[in-house]
């Protein structure tokens, strides 16, 4: 009854618009899909599916209306530098995995939306994601180059891939990289000139043509082969989570990264159209997207700001758009596979060449080199994170590099000293405003921050530091705003009984103002009412100085 009342409920001026949506998206799809299955070491029509598949399952649970799912070039590789080593060679056992990884992620994320795990992302910062996008770009641009250059290419982590290609230089074959030269060339001319169209999808149908007519193979150009025709039938994956280590930490990586970037891609199309985003729902359609990938014999699979922008940009108004780009390459798979024979991998190379060239954002690493150098060093530990320990350590290191940040500034607040804004009545930190007038006898200070057992002690220090320079002898009064301080808990509320007596015993009084009022009475509870001033609703430091 819901999904007819859904049907129904479909306004249906929005067909043509998903339509030709859906069709534009499924011939972004085709030569994107086999790129990324080739770059995870798969049959070029597992890519396929992940499009196929993966669009439909997140259409029916979803939140966005434009978020278009399918294999994104992180995962991909991902999955071929962590599952390689699992399989030991065993092509079979391979595929397995990478199947039971999709199964892995979609049960996580399932597990992630019941127990409403949704804010555990918010832990990684943008700075640490932009270091690891770079990380991530320029690892799989070093897995490529191999392909475009014609050369077998090696190594296990991105030093060593280096350091062979550039041992192979003198073996380059010509004809190969003009041909992948060629058609990155004409990416690019296609993503300056008319962004949002099937540009890829028009390379890889001319370098088809120009390997027929011209004999390309001839001069050893590489092309995929024959890719089976027909839809898979739906089977649970033979590889199970407790049969393989490492299976555990490869779909977790593989949920991070795919959940932060779908949320990232959908976010930004909200953001455009005035919209707001399900954060949580998106969990929920990307574990449907995974486990129906899985049956289906795919990849995990997440959704992409790339694709995303093809599917908005081509007018889509709904996720019915992601059906029909389903549906056309269904027809693909089980019409056209023979056309994609001849198909050069120098061209997929350029293909996922042109997708991973956005990770690699030099203009917000350079923004965070002249605003904020943390930013920036976060950003760049995550960076090196992956390239010295792959894409997976990669990311969870930068999962805990963010945490660490996160308790490190939550341990060290600012504490402001406050002093009077000459020819007014208020008050600001004197270390940034050293034209501040000081207060006579009286020491105001302000913890920027909540009050917590991670920072209590560190805001303790801060004052009683202060009260020990030569300029702090005449104090009588010590009067702590707490206006910048939301919350507390015991140890941040023993932290001022704590000062309150280290004060008494200098003849010190202790005042405190601008208390909120979950803060006030957490202060009474811990009996504070008879140690300390000001625990009353409104007073302020301009009060307590009148």
């Amino acid at each position: 009854m819901a999904i007819s009342a859904r049907v129904l409920g479909y306004p249906i001026g929005w067909l043509s618009f998903d339509l030709v949506a859906g069709l534009t998206l499924a011939a972004y799809a085709v030569p994107v899909s086999l790129a990324y299955a080739t770059l995870a070491g798969l049959p070029p029509q597992v890519g396929v599916y992940g499009y196929l598949f993966g669009g439909l399952g997140y259409a029916v649970a979803g939140s966005s209306r434009y978020l278009a799912i399918g294999p994104t070039s992180a995962i991909a590789l991902m999955i071929t530098a962590t599952v390689g080593p699992m399989a030991g060679g065993d092509a079979a056992h391979y595929a397995q995995i990478a199947i039971a990884a999709a199964l892995t992620v979609g049960v996580f994320c399932l597990l992630a939306w019941a127990f409403r795990l949704s804010v555990l992302v918010k832990l990684i910062s943008d700075s640490v994601l932009t270091g690891f996008k770079a990380g991530a770009g320029l690892t799989i641009a070093l897995t490529q180059l191999p392909a475009l250059f014609g050369v077998p290419g090696g190594g296990h982590n991105f030093l060593e891939r280096l350091l062979a290609l550039i041992g192979q230089f003198c073996e380059i074959n010509s004809v190969t990289l003009a041909t992948g030269g060629i058609a990155l060339i004409l990416l690019w001319l296609g993503e300056r000139f008319v962004p949002g169209r099937p540009v890829a999808l028009a390379v890889v149908a001319l370098s088809i043509i120009a390997v027929s007519l011209f004999g390309l193979t001839r001069f050893n150009v590489t092309v995929t082969g024959i890719i089976p025709s027909g839809l898979p039938m739906p089977a649970m994956p033979r590889g199970r989570l407790r049969d393989e280590e490492g299976m555990a930490a490869l779909g977790l990586g593989c949920m991070l990264l795919a959940y932060i970037e779908g949320v990232a891609a959908a976010r930004a199309f909200a953001t455009k159209h005035r919209e707001t985003l399900d954060a949580r729902r998106e969990l929920l359609g990307l574990g449907i997207a995974n486990i129906a990938v899985a049956v289906f014999g795919g990849f995990p699979v997440a959704g992409g700001l790339s694709q995303t922008a093809v599917n908005e940009g081509a007018g889509a108004r709904s996720r019915m758009s992601l059906v029909f780009a389903s549906l056309t390459l269904a027809l693909c798979l089980l019409f056209f596979t023979q056309l994609l024979n001849n198909l050069p991998k120098a061209v997929l190379a350029a293909v996922v060449l042109m997708a991973v060239s956005g990770l690699i954002d030099f203009r917000a690493l350079f923004h965070m080199w002249r605003s904020s150098r943390i930013d920036f060093l976060n950003a760049l530990a995550a960076l090196m994170g992956v390239l010295l320990f792959g894409i997976l350590n990669g990311i969870l290191l930068a999962a805990l590099i963010s945490i660490l940040l996160l308790i490190v500034s939550t341990s060290t607040p600012h504490v402001a000293f406050l002093g009077r804004i000459p020819g007014t009545k208020q008050y600001s930190d004197i270390e940034r405003h050293p034209e501040n007038e000081p207060i006579s006898g009286v020491l105001a200070f302000r913890p920027e921050g909540s009050l917590l057992y991670l920072n209590a002690e560190h805001v303790l220090t801060r004052v009683m530091a202060t009260l020990s320079k030569p300029e702090a002898k005449d104090t009588r009064s010590v009067v702590c705003d707490l206006s910048a301080s939301p919350r507390s808990d015991l140890a941040g509320a023993r932290m001022i009984m704590e000062l309150s007596r280290s004060l008494s015993e200098r003849g010190i009084s202790l005042t405190v103002v601008s208390a909120h009022g979950s803060l006030r009475d957490l202060l009474r509870a811990e009996g504070l009412d008879g140690h300390i001033q000001g625990l009353v609703r409104g007073l302020t430091l301009a009060d307590v100085l009148r």
